[in-house]
């Protein structure tokens, strides 16, 4: 697997997870802050939307600064 592809779905996945637990999170501890859902489908739009919003900002974060990126031979 080419190192940028590895690059982009290890900082994705790490993004994901962070956001996915925040979501659960919310819906366990606040769930009157988001709206107080009640079936599995809303549970899980809420967990793929705040999980995929925070992978979108951790891959851009990781990007802007440079982390972890090493020069080419």
């Amino acid at each position: 697997m080419s190192p940028l592809i590895r690059y982009i779905i290890t900082r994705m996945s790490i993004g994901f997870a962070l956001g996915a637990s925040t979501a659960m999170a919310l819906v366990v501890f606040t769930p009157e802050a988001i709206g107080s859902p009640s079936g599995p489908l809303e549970i899980c739009m809420i967990i793929y939307g705040l999980g995929s919003t925070f992978a979108a900002g951790y891959l851009a974060t990781a990007l802007a600064t440079g982390s972890d990126i090493r020069p080419g031979p």
